[in-house]
């Protein structure tokens, strides 16, 4: 006689995961979800450079991390059933739709601004992490102020001045030296003034990262 086979609770919580490492895939494929879904709204709000820039940014990483669960946003947007057709378009552009649309904003200017903007959210990062060292700040800092050198009148803003002289005090230490807690807290400030002080001069002061 067949063994009786236990009954299904129906109030039973159906898990999606059998492990830490299914739990974690399913962690990024949802956020990857719900990155596409915030620059879709983005789009429709239309206000907005910097916030989009970081989702880009943001979607990138992601993609990466969920690759092999991934093989295109295509398929992904496909296999949920995502009808996000403003996202998709701006993550095939790649840029802001602010960018885009400039007047004067070619595709080289599109990828300065990209990657300019992507200087600044990446040195920020590594002073949230608190890192302080010389080596592990100075690339950032260098790419940054190259990044700013390209556009016209940076020379005249606040924050690029700022941003050298933040170079010249890295320039002057040891590369495991490490800057102060009080250093690195005004560094952190006069970055986040300097990426807000880009996009306004980009935008004719309309638009603002916070």
């Amino acid at each position: 006689m067949a063994a009786a086979t236990a009954p299904i609770s129906l109030d039973e919580e159906v898990r999606l995961y059998n492990s830490n490492a299914e739990r974690e895939k399913y962690n990024l494929l949802a956020t990857l979800f719900g990155i596409i879904v915030a620059l879709d709204y983005l789009e429709r709000a239309y206000r907005y450079s910097p916030a989009c820039t970081r989702l880009l940014s943001q979607y990138k990483t992601m993609l990466k991390l969920v690759e092999d669960e991934v093989p295109s946003i295509e398929d992904f947007m496909a296999r949920y059933r995502m009808d996000h057709t403003a996202a998709f378009h701006r993550i095939k552009v790649g840029v802001p739709a602010t960018v885009e649309h400039s007047s004067e904003a070619g595709p080289e200017t599109a990828k300065w601004v990209a990657a300019t903007t992507q200087s600044f959210i990446t040195l920020m990062d590594a002073l949230k992490l608190k890192l302080r060292a010389k080596d592990e700040l100075h690339a950032y800092l260098q790419e940054l102020v190259t990044g700013f050198a390209r556009f016209k009148g940076s020379k005249d803003w606040e924050g690029r001045s700022k941003m050298v002289s933040w170079l010249i005090t890295l320039n002057g230490m040891k590369a495991s030296e490490e800057l102060t807690d009080e250093q690195a807290r005004q560094f952190f400030f006069d970055v986040e003034h300097a990426y807000a002080e880009f996009f306004r001069s980009l935008g004719g002061g309309k638009d603002d990262p916070s």
